[in-house]
């Protein structure tokens, strides 16, 4: 047997490097072993990212005990999350013509009812709506995300359906205006400044679970929240809807498409007799009815939307107190004249008055050239 060499003493150094090796080696294993943390908001606390195979809960609107300046100020502490922004891609409807009807009111009553006759906030709340039917944590179709929790009293997703303000009616007007936006969010329409979100609330209330969520937006008193990590990427956002829209009972009073009332047919997004811009071919004595006259009289084209009549008529009356506007599709004009008043009274095919001193306005069609889900948007015959 070899004689053992004998070894050098081990170096005080040489110990202490050991030392820190295994602590920095404990250290990295503990750290790459244990869950992602989502960064810390000013006024709020550490929190963990939902892991991506855990659909995350969604928790009823339920306020926490504020004054409405308390509130406000709290809110205005969380910080605004600019990482990650990503706009919703166009939204497609799959069903049927019924399904879409079904679909544009539930939607048309939210975006109503939440903002108010004003098209920037409910094209906002749309998104919100549609964003939530891709979401794998709501219900697979627009009516049901918009009533969902509306059977309670308190903690329904949106306060409108359950805390009785679908007694108040709006205008025949602003009805059809939310149907508008509500159609044109249902056929690809995107408001990307509220990006992938999910949940809103304004700014003088503090819902309980807005600690838990980035706040990723504001519009007017209107503050937009997504859920963080991977359940608010555009990768979560790939649900399918099941292209089948419950009838909703709360709205037999405002929407025909949920009543008793026969569901007539209408037109899809991109379906046939499409809009082909201007929908005006001709205005009274062939001017551009852009002044100020109380009544205009116009030849429609009879290939446009009908939808688009009233977006003309709005336009074209502006800021008058007082206007009528009368429309045909197919005048008969007078042998040798040309001016819309000569015209011979055929059917008139479409009509709206606005008197603002009687708080009156209201949009007719001929219902035998198009039809409405709505008898009341009828003219008399």
């Amino acid at each position: 047997m070899k004689d053992m060499v004998p070894q050098p003493p081990l170096r005080d150094w040489q110990g202490w490097l050991f030392v820190l090796i295994a602590i920095v080696t404990i250290l990295a294993v503990v750290l790459l072993s244990s869950p992602l943390q989502a960064p810390a908001k000013p006024g709020g606390t550490l929190r963990a990212a939902p892991p991506a195979d855990v659909i995350p809960a969604v928790a009823p609107v339920e306020l926490a005990p504020v004054t409405l300046d308390d509130a406000r100020a709290a809110n205005a502490r969380i910080a605004f999350v600019t990482t990650r922004f990503a706009a919703a891609i166009p939204f497609r409807f799959r069903g049927g013509p019924e399904d879409f009807q079904r679909a544009r009111d539930c939607l048309a009553a939210a975006v109503l009812y939440e903002a108010g006759d004003d098209d920037k906030g409910q094209r906002a709340v749309a998104q919100v709506v549609l964003n939530r039917a891709r979401h794998p944590a709501f219900p697979k179709s627009v009516c049901g995300v918009v009533f969902q929790g509306s059977e309670r009293r308190t903690g329904c997703q949106f306060t409108f359906t359950c805390d009785g303000a679908l007694a108040r009616r709006y205008n025949d007007l602003a009805w059809l205006r939310a149907q508008s936006v509500a159609m044109a969010a249902l056929g690809g329409a995107v408001d990307p400044s509220v990006g992938l979100a999910t949940h809103y609330h304004t700014d003088w209330v503090r819902p309980y679970w807005s600690d838990s969520l980035e706040k990723i937006a504001a519009e007017d008193t209107h503050l937009f929240f997504r859920w963080p990590g991977f359940w608010g990427t555009p990768g979560a956002f790939r649900g399918g809807l099941s292209g089948v829209e419950p009838t909703i009972a709360k709205l037999a009073g405002l929407s025909a498409a949920h009543g008793v009332a026969p569901i007539l047919a209408d037109q899809l997004p991109g379906a046939a007799n499409p809009g082909i811009g201007e929908p005006v071919v001709r205005a009274d004595d062939g001017t551009a009815a852009g002044d100020n006259r109380e009544t205009l009289l116009v030849v429609l084209d009879r290939r446009a939307d009908a939808e688009a009549f009233v977006s003309y008529a709005l336009r074209v009356c502006g800021a008058r107190s007082y206007c009528k506007l009368f429309g045909w599709t197919n005048p008969v004009l007078k042998p040798g004249t040309e001016a819309m008043s000569d015209m011979q009274r055929t059917a008139m095919s479409f009509s709206y008055l606005r008197d603002e001193g009687a708080g009156f306005e209201k949009a007719l069609w001929n219902c035998t050239e198009y039809r409405r889900d709505d008898v009341r948007q009828c003219m008399k015959r």
